[in-house]
């Protein structure tokens, strides 16, 4: 374990912890209660691999021991300064470099053959991209504990840090899962913008920022879009509320140091991004997955909450977009920001050429009399 853990710590790990194949009797009910509810909203996926997602030894039957493995990415600034500065945009800390994915699985594998070298056996490695229950297996394994937000919690790494995990057919010696140091701080379940914690430890997906940016694939619903503020990628509200991260490394050069380009961009030079430029720009990034149209919503959304007149020669081009979707978001946005005689002038300018029943409510909703 001594040799295993070195050469974790060699590839850029932070932590290792060890749990048995069946340390996670509870998890399949609490999946269940979760997409009964609802909860997982268009995630349908969560829900056709409930079983396999719920009980490790389904989805691999010859597992019995699960190493977890943890990657510090605590930022080196405040992740949330973005907040004051509504001409700019906010991406979540993890999404400012490389994809996690793409970083992690290869060390991963290096550390799987590692030990199948030394201690023989078969080997599997995940990293959310498995029907993986990452969290409570690490919480079983001792890694840390899920906090009132949901998301892993460690003493050491606050809130701030990846999970890999990698199977084996070998009977290794688990660790004690660690206890749940929350108490009653409530700093990150009354952080969020949009209330997407029905309760301490559960959490409606259909309502977090994380999951309307970068999981929900049609408009935004109405009633989240002013909470939204300019976070255009993900939400960092409830782990940087979290009072353990005063104890967390900030992630070395080495390891996933922000982007300089992603830290706070400004807004104007987003909504120029067409097909081609997002893909250059965001090559290499988890962002390029959401496509180039799903981001550009997601940032004229932003517009629109920033108050900016100037923005609106930078929103007006998406009127007339070809995906409904963003024309529907270039309405909404263009309607926060624009001035009376400017906003019928848009409006009579787009809406007769208008046939998507979509972006019609959108006008609808926001017609020039209500500017006025």
């Amino acid at each position: 374990m001594q040799a295993l853990a070195g050469k974790a710590a060699q590839l850029g790990f932070d932590d290792l912890k060890i749990t048995a194949a069946d340390s996670i009797p509870q998890a399949p009910e609490r999946l269940k209660q979760f997409v009964d509810a609802g909860y997982h909203g268009s995630m349908g996926w969560m829900a056709e691999t409930q079983e396999r997602r719920g009980d490790p030894r389904v989805l691999w039957p010859e597992a019995r021991s699960i190493l977890l493995l943890a990657m510090n990415y605590g930022p080196d600034c405040d992740p949330l300064s973005h907040l004051d500065q509504p001409d700019r945009a906010g991406i979540s800390v993890y999404a400012r470099n490389r994809d996690y994915h793409d970083v992690i699985k290869g060390k991963l594998k290096e550390l799987a053959s590692f030990l199948v070298s030394r201690a023989g056996g078969d080997v599997k490695v995940f990293v959310d991209t498995a029907p993986v229950m990452e969290k409570p297996l690490a919480a079983a394994a001792g890694l840390g504990w899920q906090g009132k937000h949901t998301n892993l919690v460690s003493r050491k790494l606050g809130s701030w840090f990846f999970l890999g995990s990698i199977f084996t057919t070998l009977d290794l010696a688990p660790g004690g899962a660690e206890r749940d140091h929350c108490g009653s701080c409530r700093s990150c379940l009354d952080s969020c913008p949009t209330e997407a914690f029905p309760a301490p430890y559960q959490l409606d997906a259909r309502r977090c920022i994380s999951y309307l940016t970068i999981e929900h694939a049609g408009p935004i619903p109405l009633e989240f879009r002013a909470k939204m503020g300019n976070r255009i990628y993900g939400c960092d509200d409830c782990l940087a509320a979290c009072p353990w991260n005063k104890f967390a490394e900030v992630a070395s050069e080495a390891k996933l140091k922000a982007r300089e380009d992603l830290i706070s961009p400004r807004l104007a030079g987003l909504l120029t991004l067409d097909d081609p430029a997002f893909r250059t720009l965001f090559s290499g990034s988890p962002i390029k997955r959401i496509g180039r149209n799903r981001f550009i919503r997601n940032v004229l959304i932003a517009a629109g909450n920033s108050g900016d007149q100037k923005l609106l020669a930078a929103v007006s081009p998406h009127l007339n977009d070809p995906d409904p979707v963003v024309r529907g978001a270039a309405v909404w946005a263009a309607a926060q920001i624009a001035d009376p005689a400017t906003w019928a002038g848009l409006a009579g300018d787009f809406l007769p050429g208008e046939t998507d029943d979509s972006v019609l409510t959108e006008w609808e909703r926001c017609h020039p009399a209500d500017k006025s």
